[in-house]
């Protein structure tokens, strides 16, 4: 692993701390419980894609979340900026981790793989 691969891991890493750190301090029940899943920050560490976790809100509350989080994305880059002692934060950007419904959907399909070959099995 190069060493700016490596400050990215680690940029991202604090940030999977601080932002939910940043956003439990809030007065806004929409956000302030939101459980960040993943970071993944540009090369130049300009641009960082958050991911939250989506599992106790559905689809309205999570268009009202990401709208309120675009909204303090500006106080959220003042406290990492602050809180790290950097020059710069990266520019948020918000989305919903949808890998947990990937990886269920994927569990079922092996399931059912699993139940067709012994299915097979039997029958031979």
């Amino acid at each position: 692993m190069k060493e700016e691969e490596i400050k990215r891991k680690r940029t991202e890493s604090r940030l999977v701390e601080l932002i939910p750190e940043a956003l439990s301090g809030m007065n806004d029940n929409r956000i302030n419980g939101l459980s960040v899943t993943e970071v993944v920050c540009s090369r130049g560490r300009y641009d960082a894609k958050v991911y939250l976790d989506k599992s106790y809100l559905n689809e309205k509350e999570q268009g009202e979340a990401l709208k309120q989080l675009r909204a303090v994305s500006g106080y959220l880059s003042t406290y990492v900026r602050e809180s790290e002692g950097w020059f710069k934060s990266p520019k948020f950007t918000f989305d919903f981790d949808d890998q947990l419904e990937r990886v269920a959907s994927i569990e079922a399909l092996f399931k059912e793989i699993g139940k067709r070959k012994s299915k097979d099995a039997d029958e031979s």
